[in-house]
């Protein structure tokens, strides 16, 4: 919602500086509670850890490479879905970040081996069909909005399957939650500080109109908070239960998602068959979790 705010109520026209704002804010609130002793980076305390004295990126530089792929991934997925938000209503946008949940049963397949049971792909293919439903009567269909959508979703779903493959087998990284969002942090932010100035982000950010606007400032600052604990706690709930269980999970946050962007956003009148999509989608939500908790 805050990242809609800004880029559609105040027309922010850089997407990729709102991003870059929230892994500085990410790196410097974890620089800070790690310096204060109040979180770890790693699993087993601070063995793998370098001293704050001697290094400032905090962690062997063997492991901040073997978390690369995780964290350019990360990247993408956080550039893309920035994008995304643009150019598509807000209950449509929901609605087609559904279909996440079949490109990260691909990517669990193909990057861990992870399969499913017949009910839950049943309860994955009623979440599709409830979006392909919903969006058949989009009257604001835009061919390049969906098509940055889908491409979120394709990202989403590595960066979830990557975040499966490093932390799950073993804690082969050694890093807990906070150590992988550190290192995030420490390998896109410099590429994407980078990429903006080529592209003259820094320059137009400089000379947008609402920049001291104490209204847009609390939008950014409330965007990076909430990116701050939506990305710890897609960690938590990935390395806990699975990716796939996070893609779901994010759905049933929909109905209010739905709600609340119709309402401060519009872009999508009243239309039967979009209630009917969504109802579909969250019923197809609700089926996958009665699945999982009874082992189906």
């Amino acid at each position: 919602m805050f990242n809609k705010a800004a880029l559609s109520s105040y027309n922010f026209p850089c997407a990729n500086v709102i991003t870059l704002f929230q892994i500085m804010c990410s790196c410097t609130l974890l620089y800070a509670l790690r310096r204060w002793k109040i979180i770890s980076f790693t699993v087993g305390g601070e063995s793998q850890s370098i001293s704050v004295g001697r290094s400032m990126i905090l962690v062997p530089f063997k492991t901040l490479v073997k978390t690369l792929p995780l964290a350019l991934s990360y990247l993408f997925y956080m550039v893309v879905t920035m994008e995304s938000v643009r150019g598509i209503n807000v209950p449509m946008y929901t609605t087609l970040r559904r279909t996440t949940v079949a490109f990260t049963m691909i990517a669990e397949y193909l990057l861990t081996g992870q399969t499913h049971s017949p009910f839950v792909v049943a309860s994955v293919g009623m979440i599709i069909l409830g979006a392909v439903v919903a969006g058949s009567r989009d009257l604001s269909f835009d061919t390049y909005s969906y098509a940055v959508v889908f491409v979120a979703n394709i990202c989403t779903a590595l960066y979830l399957a990557f975040i499966a493959r490093i932390v799950l087998p073993g804690k082969s990284s050694g890093l807990n939650t906070f150590g992988l969002m550190w290192c995030n942090g420490v390998i896109c932010g410099p590429l994407l500080l980078l990429w903006i100035t080529i592209r003259g982000d820094v320059e137009t950010t400089l000379n947008f109109r609402y920049l001291f606007s104490f209204g847009f400032q609390c939008v950014m600052l409330l965007s990076c908070i909430m990116a701050f604990l939506i990305n710890y706690f897609v960690f938590l709930n990935t390395t806990l239960n699975s990716a796939l269980t996070q893609t779901v999970c994010g759905n049933l946050k929909d109905v209010f998602s739905i709600g609340v962007g119709w309402f401060l956003f519009g872009g999508l009148p009243y239309d039967f068959l979009n209630i009917v999509g969504q109802s579909l989608g969250f019923m197809g939500s609700c089926l996958y979790a009665y699945c999982k908790l009874h082992g189906k």
